[in-house]
């Protein structure tokens, strides 16, 4: 079961939407290579926004991806394809079901 997540959301800089999908897109690579991860979805929300969901069975875990390799490239590629920075929130999951 997980516990705690994130909930990133993103909004595109005009004209840089494909960009932040593409970007999405390779960070799944990222993400299973991170077994404390117990799932990770990038979404698009509209035409110009986008989020990240990401779950973990613990705090330990959470905080591992906050300082990994996704976190990493998501901080590092924000000035080029977001409108403002990414607004990163802590959740808790009361229920869930997973494969």
């Amino acid at each position: 079961m997980v516990n705690v997540a994130l909930w990133v959301r993103l909004e595109a800089k005009p004209g840089k939407e494909k960009d932040v999908e593409t970007f999405l897109r390779s960070g799944l690579a990222l993400v299973q290579e991170e077994p404390a991860t117990a799932a990770w979805f990038g979404i698009r929300l509209g035409p110009s926004s986008y989020g990240i969901f990401d779950a973990f069975a613990d705090e330990q875990g959470r905080n591992a991806h906050l300082s990994g390799k996704v976190a990493a490239a998501l901080m590092a590629k924000a000035p080029e394809l977001f409108a403002q920075p990414p607004s990163i929130e802590k959740v808790d999951v009361l229920a869930d079901k997973l494969p």
